[in-house]
């Protein structure tokens, strides 16, 4: 298939342009697209996508003002073509085209989708408009930080419907041959057709044990059979996500598989998605499914970076990601010399690691890190004073001891039988073997920053700023299916239409902001 052209020149009596202009708001994402459309996506910044001959694609164009339309609102592959049809405002803002211009099938934005997946630029429609706002002075080098919770698009499994969905997945994955030797070792009589659970009495724990201890071993069977085997891509992943199933929920007690007391660290909660997982954003709020994490410029409000992680996946781990662009120094036709970048975050991004990565890059600190406490009301770390360079601690008491380093490059501080004599050891501690103090190996990044969070001025600024990326976070997960929740599964499908999602809010944005195209490949803001 080759690439398609937009139409130049529509009609001048049939043009949605005259019916639209004056009747929709000069800043509306749908004016805005009308006015730029083919120098914010033109069909050759996806002609790589396509074959030099053959028969005529959609103008990507038009797709791609679709896409990001049908993001913005919310809705399914369907509903955006139907929309494009029949909503003058669609068309108007894919270059003002025909009332009666002919529509496509939704097909084609799954096409379209695929195409650009398994392209070298998969989120090419996001990075377009971050590099837009660069040229029109727009993008800065300061930066904020924030995840959302981004609900899985399936239901959780529990134990038994994990390993007899796991089972399943497996004999669908063997050719005729390999299925029929893997049903010979199953002993329960489960078929594994269907997706319901076996019929028993659910209020009876000793059928409750026998499900599990058979199905159990069900999984092991096979598993068994298979070992050393050299098998099919397919078959080989549908057993090791049957292995990680049975290893995660289930221990022997003597002959007998139960189901274990604790919860798996990396659970896997779901054989149709498993790279989803359980997820806290605060201790008392949890979810299942991903985190979609983005950077944004607070002065512009116009996002720089996305990012998608499994729910479990701490918010300073993709840190580094969403901030390679202020992490380098700038380049001297970009901005001046002497403008350092700044990065602020909360709490959540106050680990060692990413505070010493933001110093040694020259990075304006501005991240909020958890103060020090201690059960009780007690001496927390802050009341010590921790000499790294000295290798040694003082407690309050002024009691110095040495630090016992780790292979890690962190340590402890152990006061040990002086606590016993102390007079502040109610005020301390009550292990019987005396105050420990636990030193990281980026110890002084955390004290400098613990420092810098109780400073009132420091505050201040923290304040005015950081909370401009919540009513980022706002508007992208303002509506409940293909914002909040996934419309999707598997990360990376995720990850590709949270980064849609973005470059929709950001046009939207751009649009409010007065972008327009100054010619040769140049952006600029209109004045006034």
């Amino acid at each position: 298939m080759a690439v398609g052209q937009t139409p130049m020149q529509p009609g001048l009596l049939s043009s949605t342009a005259g019916f639209c202009e004056g009747r929709l708001a000069p800043n509306s994402i749908y004016a805005v697209l009308h006015r730029e459309c083919r120098a914010l996506f033109p069909d050759e910044m996806f002609v790589d996508l396509f074959a030099e001959d053959g028969r005529r694609s959609v103008p990507p164009m038009i797709v791609a003002v679709v896409m990001v339309l049908q993001r913005l609102e919310g809705l399914s592959d369907r509903e955006a073509v139907e929309r494009f049809a029949f909503d003058v405002r669609w068309k108007y803002a894919a270059g003002g085209l025909d009332f009666d211009h002919p529509g496509f099938v939704h097909t084609v934005l799954v096409d379209m989708r695929a195409r650009l997946a398994a392209s070298a630029r998969p989120n090419r429609i996001f990075e377009r408009t971050v590099e837009v706002a660069a040229q029109a002075g727009l993008v800065g080098r300061r930066r904020v930080l924030d995840s959302a919770p981004i609900y899985d698009a399936v239901a959780t499994q529990d134990t038994i419907t994990l390993i007899r969905s796991a089972i399943r997945g497996l004999l669908r994955a063997a050719d005729h041959g390999l299925r029929a030797e893997l049903r010979a070792v199953i002993s329960s009589g489960d078929a594994y057709s269907g997706t319901a659970k076996p019929a028993i009495d659910w209020t009876d724990a000793a059928e409750r044990e026998a499900l599990v201890d058979s199905r159990a071993r069900d999984g092991y069977a096979l598993l068994a059979m298979l070992e050393g085997r050299s098998l099919e891509s397919g078959v080989a992943e549908a057993a090791r996500l049957l292995a990680t199933v049975l290893g995660q929920d289930l221990e022997q007690d003597g002959e007998v598989f139960k189901i274990a007391r604790k919860v798996a660290r990396d659970r896997v909660i779901s054989t149709v998605d498993p790279e989803a997982r359980h997820g806290h954003k605060t201790v008392r709020r949890a979810f299942d499914g991903y985190k979609g994490h983005v950077a944004e410029d607070p002065d512009s409000e116009v996002i720089t970076a996305t990012e998608v992680t499994a729910g479990n996946v701490g918010d300073a781990e993709p840190a580094a990601e969403l901030l390679a662009d202020v992490l380098q120094p700038p380049a001297p036709d970009e901005r001046a010399e002497d403008e350092r970048a700044e990065v602020y975050g909360d709490a959540a991004y106050g680990t060692g690691p990413l505070l010493a990565e933001l110093a040694e890059a020259d990075v304006a600190v501005m991240v909020k890190v958890q103060a020090a406490n201690a059960p009780g009301g007690r001496f927390s770390k802050d009341a010590f004073i921790v000499d790294v360079q000295a290798g040694q601690v003082t407690c309050p008491n002024q009691v110095t001891v040495p630090i016992r380093p780790h292979s890690d490059g962190g340590g402890q501080a152990r006061f040990g039988a002086v606590c016993v004599t102390c007079p502040l050891a109610a005020q301390c501690t009550t292990a019987k073997n005396g105050r420990v103090i636990t030193i990281t190996p980026h110890e002084e990044h955390l004290a400098q920053g613990r420092a810098r969070s109780a400073d009132p001025a420091w505050l201040a600024v923290y304040r005015a700023t950081r909370p401009k990326v919540e009513r980022k976070i706002a508007h992208l997960m303002r509506r409940r299916h293909g914002g909040r929740r996934a419309r999707v599964r598997g990360r990376a499908k995720i990850a590709a239409d949270f980064a849609l999602l973005a470059a929709a809010v950001n046009v939207a944005r751009l649009g409010m902001l007065g972008i327009m195209s100054a010619g040769r490949g140049k952006w600029a803001i209109a004045a006034g």
